[in-house]
């Protein structure tokens, strides 16, 4: 029998928590902590009040509920004594159905792993769209956490089982989440398009007006055509523009969208889950024959990453009017200017001016992105308000000392310029933690012509430094130069250090920002805002227009700009129905 949240609330408390027996394997404590959090205003609400029961437990009850679950492909399930839910599960995934190659393979990783560990492996082998894992994958996936240390591989099992309680939760309320499923569906599809050399070794790489780019482009342009909007194109830069018109003539616009182009052997939803949320809510009031008050135009920007050429948020700054005209004569790594690849793919370079909005005609921009980051993911928090988008500068450096003989020079006679950067790199690791949010790296680190029993007399190096405003990032960055300058007086160096690029701090808009903070509470989701420390095209278009961005979580710790990237469907889900929301908001405050 379908199970519905106004019986769940209205059930006595022990009924209520045998309700949801099963849910989380052997362990009905958590249904019964969780059911003082009555009532539920959604099924995401739930979730959340259960993923929390068991934060707060403790290790030694996390443990315990970790132990309840079974081995993969284990001896609970030869001997038929799994129960019925993992039965299903284990199934879906093929694990019923081993070769006896991959059953040996998966006996000797349960093996190690609980040798490491000293608890089975859990995976939520239906995964992020719920229709199972391949084997392949779930073996690749428990060789890798293998690796894992001990207390992050806890809680990447306690995220698991959170994700099998999800899915056990939409079985027994009945609930597909299809947009959000919808939207991982054109998220895959569309990463079957992948530069020459990339899609051979199985990595997703989409850089600038290559084939797969202007393939790409190609299949949104169709995608928004049936979804109904009335205008579709792709602009003199490779921006595909989708435009749904007003409920009346001469109404304004929102703005949305995000980036198709990819990093070198990326992720599939990094921009592109900012393109397809608002693709699938235009094709909702499309079928239901809405207009709103306003229209709605989506742009998939076809260039954010500066991976082909160093001319990063292309797509979005031509839209501000910040397309530089030096930027045609860059050449690619085989010599082709970007001039020559845009006529190569059609475009007519003489209309870029032409494609800067008036921000007279436009109510403002949102965008919504997957957080790329660890954040919401320890949380076991789904969605994210963003506050700002960091403000960075980056400095490409070079420390000067004197190379000399590794064995006969004495260590107080040194002037060793890898030793010194390597103290301004612990300098930096301190000073950026001191502030709420804000991080400095040191990326590249390299001593030209090294040997190894040479003393290093030159260490080049890169300073990539952000904060959520511009006066802290400005305070970050004198003291870390500051402090170079010390380094280097005290150790008879010289120094180098030119800054390379400077992005000014885009905060949200706060009206804009509280629209994205009743969508997610009207979700039962639970509040969290927080900053953005990659850039978007959000911080371009804040230029001209108020914005503010909504964050999803994503899996594996976050991780992007990395093939595991990858966030649920469920989530997506959510996404939609919190972007729904604000252009409910929207059409409220303007009738």
């Amino acid at each position: 029998m379908t199970l519905t949240l106004e019986q769940l609330n209205r059930a006595a408390p022990a009924d209520a928590a045998q309700l949801l027996d099963g849910i989380y394997e052997h362990s009905p404590w958590i249904a019964s902590r969780a059911m003082e959090q009555r009532p539920f205003k959604s099924l995401a609400h739930l979730k959340h009040a259960m993923a929390q029961v068991v934060n707060a437990a403790g290790e030694q009850a996390q443990l315990g509920l970790i132990r309840t679950h079974p081995e993969l492909a284990g001896k609970a399930m030869v001997s038929r004594t799994l129960t019925a839910e993992s039965t299903h599960e284990q199934g879906k995934a093929g694990l019923t159905d081993c070769t006896s190659e991959e059953f040996a393979r998966i006996q000797q990783l349960n093996d190690d792993y609980n040798r490491r560990f000293g608890f089975p492996f859990i995976l939520a082998v239906r995964g992020p769209r719920g229709t199972g894992l391949g084997k392949q994958e779930i073996i690749d996936t428990f060789a890798r956490r293998l690796d894992n240390p001990p207390d992050f591989e806890r809680a990447e099992a306690l995220r698991n089982i959170h994700r099998i309680a999800e899915i056990r939760l939409n079985d027994k309320f009945d609930v597909e989440p299809t947009l959000g499923n919808d939207v991982w569906d054109w998220q895959e599809r569309l990463a079957q398009h992948t530069d020459p050399g990339y899609g051979e070794l199985g990595q997703l790489t989409v850089t600038y007006l290559t084939d797969a780019h202007r393939a790409c482009a190609q299949r949104i342009s169709h995608w928004m055509r049936d979804c109904g909007f009335d205008e579709v194109q792709i602009d003199a830069v490779g921006n595909v523009v989708g435009r749904y018109r007003p409920a009346a003539d001469g109404g304004k616009y929102l703005l949305t969208g995000s980036h198709y182009d990819t990093v070198r052997n990326g992720g599939k939803y990094d921009g592109r889950l900012g393109i397809f949320v608002p693709m699938a809510c235009v094709r909702e009031l499309h079928r239901q024959g809405r207009r709103m008050p306003f229209g709605i135009e989506v742009v998939a920007f076809a260039e954010e990453e500066g991976q082909r050429y160093k001319a990063t948020f292309l797509g979005s700054g031509a839209l501000i009017g910040d397309f530089r005209s030096e930027w045609l004569d860059q050449q690619d790594a085989d010599g082709i200017t970007m001039r020559e690849a845009m006529r190569h793919a059609g475009l007519c370079i003489d209309d870029i001016p032409r494609l800067r909005r008036d921000a007279a005609g436009y109510l403002g921009f949102i965008e919504v992105h997957i957080e790329q980051g660890p954040v919401l993911n320890e949380l076991d928090i789904p969605l994210g308000v963003v506050t700002s988008i960091n403000g960075s500068q980056r400095y490409v450096c070079e420390m000067t000392g004197m190379a000399s003989h590794a064995g006969t020079t004495p260590m107080d006679r040194r002037r060793d310029a890898a030793t010194g950067v390597a103290e301004l790199a612990l300098y930096v690791e301190q000073r950026a933690a001191q502030d709420a949010d804000s991080v400095a790296t040191i990326g590249q680190l390299e001593v030209p012509n090294g040997s190894i029993n040479v003393v290093p007399g030159r260490c080049r190096f890169s300073l990539d430094m952000r904060a959520p405003t511009n006066a802290q990032r400005d305070a970050l960055a004198a003291d870390i130069l500051a402090r170079l300058d010390d380094i280097a007086r005290r150790r008879g160096l010289h120094y180098k250090a030119e800054r390379a690029m400077s992005a000014d701090a885009a905060p949200s808009a706060p009206e804009w920002q509280r629209r994205w903070e009743n969508a997610v509470q009207a979700l039962g989701v639970p509040l969290f805002r927080m900053p953005s420390g990659a850039g978007h095209d959000a911080m371009k278009i804040h230029e001209i227009l108020p914005q503010a961005m909504l964050f999803v979580r994503g899996l594996n710790s976050g991780i992007s700009h990395n093939p595991l990237e990858s966030s649920t469907s469920d989530d997506m889900q959510l996404a939609v129905e919190a972007f729904g929301h604000v252009l409910e908001q929207l059409a409220a405050e303007q009738s």
